[in-house]
């Protein structure tokens, strides 16, 4: 029960790596608010974190919308008690040679990607100041660290996260806030969709995956799960402004 009696906010919680730290977060003795704009999906997980005997509550969020995230962290507050732990885990992607990558495609990913960990911080870290501190977790990728062909958009908006949690960690230190970066590699989930197509499908995917990671495979998202639960608790109380590489070796 490495959370027990903490209380998390999880943005993109529905589906895949944000669905899988919910449940494991909620397991671990953790109150957890989903954030989504998938209603379905999010519902969901809360649904099953308290089939298992866990807490869970659904706020309908755009993270995109400074309104909407405002809203999430007031009414996550509200229904928890206040706020332990922020995770700025949705995202976007999207792949394509900088030629001819469209302009509302690059702008997609910047509105998603950095500018939603950015209104995340701005709207959750007053509750975590009411707590006396907390954590965050922005989740950027390896795509942030090491870019690739077809990647330039989405490894512009994942570095900016990385950027903006080396800066914002010495920032928020007085404050007893850390701030630490997840950085995952190939992780199987249907997220990265439009790269496998960019790749050609799923089986030139499979054949790349493994060529250039040293462990052959792709991860899963409860691997990155279990990351993610090492940076929200005192098992990292001393690791601020890191970018944690979890990548099956390719970094």
């Amino acid at each position: 029960m490495q959370l027990s009696g903490k209380l998390a906010v999880i943005t993109g919680a529905a589906t895949g790596i944000g669905r899988a730290t919910a449940l494991l977060f909620a397991q671990e003795g953790a109150t957890v608010a989903i954030g989504d704009i998938n209603e379905a999906g999010g519902r969901q997980t809360a649904a099953d974190i308290e089939a298992a005997g866990g807490r869970a509550s659904f706020v309908g969020c755009d993270v995109t919308e400074a309104a909407a995230v405002e809203v999430l962290m007031r009414s996550a507050a509200e229904t928890m008690g206040g706020i332990d732990v922020i995770i700025n885990n949705a995202g976007a992607q999207r792949s394509g040679r900088v030629t001819e990558f469209a302009e509302e495609e690059w702008d997609l990913l910047m509105q998603v990607n950095p500018r939603s960990c950015f209104l995340g911080v701005k709207y959750g870290v007053p509750y975590l100041r009411q707590r006396g501190g907390g954590v965050i977790v922005n989740v950027a990728s390896l795509a942030g660290l090491k870019g690739g062909p077809g990647m330039t958009a989405y490894s512009a908006s994942k570095g900016a996260i990385v950027a903006f949690t080396k800066a914002l960690a010495p920032e928020l230190a007085p404050d007893g806030i850390r701030v630490n970066a997840m950085c995952p590699g190939w992780i199987d989930t249907p997220f990265n969709q439009p790269a496998i197509d960019f790749m050609g499908g799923r089986a030139a995917q499979d054949q790349v995956v493994q060529q250039i990671v040293p462990m052959g495979r792709q991860g899963t998202p409860e691997e990155i799960a279990s990351g993610m639960l090492f940076l929200a608790s005192d098992a990292s109380s001393y690791m601020t402004g890191q970018a944690l590489v979890i990548d099956g070796g390719v970094y």
